[in-house]
Order: C-alpha cells, then sequence, then structure tokens
C-alpha cells in the first residue's frame, strides 16, 4: 500500500470575503483525481476558517494555520485545539517556519503544541526546515533532524500526522530546492524516522515539500519517490493549485 499523495495550500495571512469566495469557487469546479489518490487539505485564516468550510466541496478538508499548545483559558489571541473540532476543522500546521522564525516557536514548543493537537483527535501537518545559513553550513540534515526529533520525543502514534519539509530558503522567494535537493532530505528525514521511531512509520507517513511550488514544477517534484505531496504557499491562492493537485497523478500512473 502506497502511501497516498497530500496537497496543502497555506493561504497565510491573505484574503478578503470576496477573495476567499473566489478561491472557494475555482476549487469546486476543479477537476481533480479522486480522495483515493488525493488528499486535499486548504488552510484560510483562522476569521475565514467557517466560511470555507460551508462552501468548500466535500471532498477537500481544511485546516487551521496554527493552534495553542493547550486547553483554552487566559490565552488572548489564541485558539484552542477544542475551538477547532467544535467548527467541524480536522486539520492544523503546527510550526511553520514563519511562526518559529517570526514569533521564536522552539522545537520543544511545536513538539507540544503537535502532541496536544493530536491527544484532542485533529491532524496535523507539522513543518520543519532549515535556513540558508544552516544549509551553506552543512547542517540541514541536522536542523531537520532535531526539529523532528523533538515531535518524536512527544507522540507515539503517528497515523495523524503528515511531515512538510520547507527549506526556509525556499519559501517565498521563488528559490526551490532542485528536486534531486528535495528527494535527499526527504530521504534523510525517512531514515530518520526509520533508525529512531521504527520502519513502519518511515514507511507510512507522508513527508511532503513546501517551497516555491507551483504548476510548473510540480510534476517533476511529485516524482521523487520519497515525496508524497506538497504544502503550497502562494500558489494555493491561484487557479495553478488546480494544477498542483493534479501532479499526484504522476504517483498514481
Amino acid at each position: 500500500m502506497g502511501r497516498k499523495f497530500f496537497v496543502g495550500g497555506n493561504w497565510k495571512c491573505n484574503g478578503t470575503t470576496e477573495e476567499v469566495k473566489k478561491i472557494v469557487a475555482i476549487l469546486n469546479d476543479a477537476k481533480v483525481p479522486s480522495q483515493d489518490v488525493v488528499d486535499v487539505v486548504v488552510s484560510p485564516p483562522f476569521v475565514f476558517l467557517p466560511l470555507v468550510q460551508s462552501l468548500l466541496r466535500s471532498d477537500f478538508h481544511v485546516a487551521a494555520q496554527n493552534c495553542w499548545v493547550k486547553k483554552g483559558g487566559a490565552y488572548t489571541g489564541e485558539v484552542s485545539a477544542e475551538m477547532l473540532l467544535n467548527l467541524g476543522i480536522t486539520w492544523v500546521i503546527i510550526g511553520h517556519s514563519e511562526r518559529r522564525a517570526l514569533l521564536g516557536e522552539s522545537n520543544e514548543f511545536v513538539g507540544d503544541k503537535v502532541a496536544y493537537a493530536l491527544s484532542q483527535g485533529l491532524k496535523v501537518i507539522a513543518c520543519v526546515g532549515e535556513t540558508l545559513e544552516q544549509r551553506e553550513a552543512g547542517s540541514t540534515v541536522d536542523v531537520v533532524a532535531a526539529q523532528t526529533k523533538a515531535i518524536a520525543e512527544r507522540i507515539s502514534d503517528w497515523t495523524n500526522v503528515v511531515v512538510a519539509y520547507e527549506p526556509v530558503w525556499a519559501i517565498g522567494t521563488g528559490k526551490v530546492a532542485t528536486p534531486a535537493q528535495a528527494q535527499e532530505v526527504h530521504f534523510e528525514l525517512r531514515k530518520w524516522l526509520k533508525e529512531n521511531v521504527s520502519a513502519e512509520v518511515a514507511e507510512s507517513t507522508r513527508i511532503i515539500y513546501g517551497g516555491s511550488v507551483n504548476g510548473a514544477n510540480s510534476k517533476e517534484l511529485a516524482g521523487q519517490p520519497d515525496v508524497d505531496g506538497f504544502l503550497v504557499g502562494g500558489a494555493s491562492l491561484k487557479p495553478e493549485f488546480v494544477d498542483i493537485i493534479n501532479s499526484a497523478t504522476v504517483k498514481s500512473k
């Protein structure tokens, strides 16, 4: 049983009500492979979650871009896992590099967030990735291994985890890891899981790529043996997101 392709669209801090309705209309009209070939998840900002949830086709899922590390309470500005579930949201992105860099989320904090979200029944897209300085210093594998280790130490069941490898230097910059570079890190991540968690988890866990993925480069990236899909940023706000979803057919042939 191969790993099912996974395509996530991270809308980040973008959109108005009208723009969101337009994006959803494009997705609802899209001709894409069936759910047994690809999981599609879109992640609008918190304020648009109910709107997207109410309008989006039923074979696509909705994710939040973050959630709090524990139960709700006196945490102004935060949104808890329980609130997301109450809205019928099933997925959440945790540990995106923008939050790690801009908000100082540590590996340990991200690991705690992943563990709590899973414990409440959410499915998690857990993000890892190195900066340009770390890549040039040759420490890519050490960095992503440390980020993954902080999650592995806190969870025992990987069924509802998708790992997103996002080289920070390739996010929103137009620079893309070459298919060979992406495959190399995905291979190393899978090897790390095999050696430190289990062969079963390594084989079954989807490792997706994020970093300036677009309609033009998605098919070649999808052809790499350890690339199980994408977490798409800017292109997920455009019609070409449909082309990226359709790159799943590369794997199903």
